[in-house]
């Protein structure tokens, strides 16, 4: 916008110097107005930079979440801690902070001191917020630190609730959400807003009177666009209306009795042949195409009201290690599956087998 170059202002001010004296590069006055030009280029390259950021969609970062924060009062959501029990074995005691983990070295310590006599289960919380303490089961089976007498540990279930801190996507829509759909006197977008401002929850379908005049329901997915555990639906509930009871104990209208409950699962399962790219061994295939599938699964949960056949053959496509396929199957199928969008049913699609021949 104000940006110009060095040249084109030593020009402009030369141009303003009388022609009888001497100009010329290496002139004195060439010499003195060069310095001052590059100095001048680089403050309309800073004022420029300063424009751009009237505009809230060039903002990342901090500033991103302090201008939203002085404008609405939303605030970035913070990253959770996963968490999960595990059984352990011996004789000994494991004291608060104690460590186990993966064997990737995913740490998580230990929330309790407990005296362990042949086996407990205790709780447990990752070291590092965020996602990447979200492992399936079995994964937690050693100690980093050996703790006299305890012999084994394992989680029998996967980890839950380890939630990255908001995206700056993520928090601009919500930010755009607030501005251009004004949430008041009950709407849909103040129950919308509402239920996102809770940390976890990466998006909702709004239901109302869905059981009578007054009622709501809520039908969320968490921030990983997975079905909420059973822990981050009690606490989603106790926010919006403690019990269902209307009386505004929560942050829900008074009068508006709501519900919130967690999308069912829809599983997918998928089955192709493949040309295979002899570079990668059969577990790589195996681990790329899943892990392309479930971020495409992610990428359309809430958005798109069907999986797509032909998206899904485009993404095992982009899969390394597969360079072809033929005979593809969804569920046993070759047609677009639909999801339900409705107060009875409300789906998230979630991989199941996946099987490559």
């Amino acid at each position: 916008m104000y940006r110009e170059t060095s040249t084109v202002i030593l020009n402009r001010m030369l141009g303003t110097v009388s022609s009888e004296l001497d100009k010329s590069e290496g002139s004195l006055i060439y010499d003195a107005l060069s310095p001052i030009s590059h100095e001048i280029a680089q403050q309309e390259a800073n004022l420029d930079e300063v424009a751009s950021k009237i505009e809230i969609s060039n903002l990342s970062g901090d500033e991103l979440a302090t201008r939203i924060q002085q404008r609405t009062g939303l605030t970035r959501k913070a990253a959770t801690y996963a968490k999960t029990t595990v059984t352990i074995t011996g004789n000994g005691t494991i004291s608060v902070g104690d460590l186990v983990q993966t064997s990737g070295g995913i740490r998580f310590k230990s929330l309790v001191q407990q005296t362990v006599d042949v086996t407990e289960t205790i709780d447990v919380q990752a070291v590092v917020a965020g996602a990447s303490g979200m492992v399936p089961a079995n994964q937690l089976t050693q100690f980093p630190v050996a703790l006299q007498g305890l012999v084994s540990v394992t989680n029998s279930e996967p980890t839950q609730d380890g939630f990255d801190a908001e995206s700056d996507a993520s928090l601009l829509q919500r930010y755009y959400d607030y501005i251009q759909k004004p949430a008041t006197g009950g709407n849909i977008a103040q129950f919308t807003a509402l239920i996102k401002n809770y940390e976890g929850v990466g998006d909702v379908r709004v239901y109302p009177t869905w059981a009578g005049n007054n009622t709501v329901k809520l039908v969320i997915i968490d921030a990983n666009k997975q079905t909420p555990s059973a822990d981050f639906l009690a606490g989603a509930q106790n926010y919006m209306d403690p019990g269902v009871t209307g009386l505004g104990l929560g942050v829900a209208p008074f009068g508006a009795f709501t519900t919130v409950e967690g999308a069912s699962e829809k599983i997918i399962n998928v089955g192709f042949i493949a040309v295979k790219d002899a570079n990668y061994t059969e577990n790589q295939r195996i681990t790329n195409v899943r892990t392309n599938l479930v971020t495409h699964f992610k990428s359309i949960t809430y958005k798109e009201g069907t999986v797509s056949y032909a998206k899904l053959g485009a993404t095992i496509l982009d899969s390394a290690g597969i360079l072809d396929y033929s005979d593809l199957t969804i569920n046993a199928g070759t047609s677009n599956i639909p999801l339900s969008y409705t107060a009875e049913l409300t789906e998230a699609p979630v991989l199941g087998v996946v099987n490559i021949e």
